[in-house]
């Protein structure tokens, strides 16, 4: 699959602290005769570095990274370089990492051990706009953006339960939303689940989709 012309390679910028998929995606990518490998970043704070630096067309994300994780990264690399494309290759497939990760900026959610070739085809969905997801993830995202069974009653919700809905779709837990929100966790808790009583979903995933769709959380 052809990503870029051979007149204009495109820019790829690795960011994975494990050394052996470092290697493996460097040797495949750069394989292509399309496609230049321009750095490697082992830790979220060097690729959001990198990222400004270089310029790349496309980033490869990890999620789980050292110092700032992959979702983090990618909010601070899109909040300022917007056209810049990030691709997710994580092995998690946590329906929370994954709305978290699409929800921060991400163009492309792929699974690690996934196919050189599907990987250039969320590069090829990623320069033309569209979102690529993963085949293993792609069911779970679909699932959720099904519609609710019941009127949507975004208008209800409190001020704080907006706050609490706003940190869910950050990808946050109910502890670490007590603990930004300086509430206990049993609070929380309660908060949750108001919040998807007046949504009409059955999980936070739902209701982070739903936030996100709505307009109401940016």
């Amino acid at each position: 699959m052809t990503v870029a012309t051979a007149s204009t390679p495109l820019k790829v910028l690795i960011v994975e602290d494990d050394p052996l998929i470092q290697l493996g995606l460097e040797q495949s990518l750069s394989q292509q005769p399309n496609i230049t490998v321009v750095g490697i970043a082992e830790d979220g704070y060097i690729g959001v570095k990198m990222a400004q630096e270089l310029h790349p067309d496309i980033i490869v994300m990890d999620i789980g990274l050292p110092r700032l994780d992959g979702i983090s990264a990618t909010k601070k690399i899109k909040a300022a370089s917007p056209n810049v494309h990030i691709v997710m290759l994580s092995s998690h497939t946590d329906d929370t990492e994954i709305i978290a990760a699409l929800s921060s900026g991400a163009d492309a959610y792929c699974v690690k051990g996934t196919t050189t070739e599907s990987l250039l085809a969320a590069f090829a969905a990623a320069k033309d706009g569209a979102t690529y997801l993963d085949p293993q993830v792609a069911r779970k995202v679909m699932d959720h953006l099904k519609p609710p069974s019941q009127t949507e009653k975004t208008s209800h919700l409190s001020q704080r339960e907006l706050e609490v809905l706003k940190l869910i779709v950050e990808g946050k837990s109910n502890p670490e939303i007590a603990k930004v929100l300086y509430l206990s966790p049993n609070t929380i808790k309660t908060h949750v689940r108001g919040i998807m009583n007046k949504l009409s979903v059955d999980d936070r995933v739902q209701a982070a989709v739903l936030a996100l769709r709505s307009g109401l959380v940016d």
